[in-house]
């Protein structure tokens, strides 16, 4: 059975070890990942399944700001195709709501069908494109946005 709960300070080597399988060339480094999950304006959340972390995701939402980003979003391999990947989306964006968002923006590599796919059905869609944004990859970011009805904010 897979719980979302906050990410703990002991959570940082097992989000490593996703990031860097998932994202092969262009991994964040621990100190990027450290500083975005202390972030006080970042809400971050792990999934685990038992003691075992399978996903990770974080939102920066300042309190008030109307705007949200999604920073990061992974899920291990063994993990995926379950829910986690939906489940850790729906919490950011319940999260940025809660601090007053009206909007929600992330990017998405444009070689990724599946996390596209996950965020159109969310409501997402695209508004923009950043070419070159992924490197080493050379693969562009689709930008995305959701627009958060009123009753949700």
């Amino acid at each position: 059975m897979i719980a979302l709960r906050p990410v703990v300070v002991g959570d940082l080597d097992p989000i490593m070890a996703i990031e860097t399988a998932g994202f092969p060339t262009d991994a964040w480094s621990a100190a990027m990942m450290r500083s975005t999950l202390a972030d006080p304006d970042a809400v971050a959340v792990v999934a685990v399944d038992g003691e075992t972390v399978v996903g990770y995701a974080a939102v920066l939402a300042p309190p008030g700001a109307g705007d949200a980003d999604v920073l990061t979003i992974a899920v291990a391999g063994p993990a995926r195709g379950r829910g986690t990947g939906r489940a850790l989306l729906t919490r950011l964006v319940e999260a940025a709501a809660e601090r007053g968002a009206h909007r929600v923006f992330l990017e998405v590599r444009a070689d990724n069908p599946v996390a596209t796919a996950l965020y159109v059905s969310a409501g997402f869609e695209a508004v923009g494109r950043r070419p070159h944004y992924y490197q080493p990859d050379d693969v562009d970011a689709v930008v995305m946005r959701l627009e958060l009805p009123v009753g949700v904010r």
